[in-house]
């Protein structure tokens, strides 16, 4: 039996009163880079995506998140772009375009903002690295699971009763009510469809 714990102080992987395993589901959002987007390449000239032609390469790691509380759950992602560079002869400034997004339920898309991080890369010096980062706003009651869901989620079983070996998260309306209440804080560069379809298929 697994045990959904939804506040108090037991953490990931304890073993709570019941003999269940505790999982600590946080109502904030999490944090995530999707699929092909922590990554851009520039190109020179831009039509072109050969090798010889590559430009710049830059990509999004560190990424970290903090949530707080109150009315509405503000998370903030931090990261950092590193970058670097082909030709270092002199000095150059480059801006790369980033989205932040918050998502639904995993693919309903709340908000998007599209923010700059600019690289400043010294002459004779190959690479450069920047940081930035992102808020977002989600309203506590629509992140909240409604009383009942949690109730069916932590009701206690035991051995030998009708829906002891019932799974909580099969469900229907469960699996709905979590679908419903997750959100993402999704990070990455807002890229171009070309540059989309490179990331994907290079």
């Amino acid at each position: 039996m697994i045990a959904l714990a939804l506040a108090g102080c037991s953490r990931r992987g304890e073993i709570d009163p019941t003999g269940g395993i505790v999982a600590v589901r946080s109502a904030c959002p999490t944090a995530a880079i999707p699929a092909y987007t922590g990554d851009i390449t520039l190109f020179n000239p831009a039509g072109s995506t050969d090798a010889r032609a590559i430009d710049v390469v830059a990509n999004i790691t560190d990424l970290r998140a903090t949530c707080s509380e109150g009315a509405q759950f503000y998370s903030e992602a931090t990261f950092v772009v590193n970058a670097r560079r082909s030709d270092a002869t002199a000095a150059r400034r480059v801006t790369l375009p980033y989205f932040s997004a918050v998502v639904r339920g995993g693919n309903a898309v709340v908000a998007k903002r599209v923010g700059q991080v600019v690289l400043d890369f010294p002459a004779g010096q190959y690479r450069a690295s920047a940081s930035a980062k992102a808020g977002s706003f989600v309203d506590k009651a629509a992140a909240t699971l409604p009383a009942d869901i949690q109730a069916k989620i932590t009701q206690k079983r035991k051995a030998g009763d009708e829906d002891a070996a019932i799974d909580p998260f099969a469900q229907p309306d469960v699996r709905a009510a979590l679908q419903r209440t997750s959100f993402e804080l999704l990070v990455g560069f807002n890229l171009t469809q070309d540059q989309l379809r490179y990331n994907a298929t290079r």
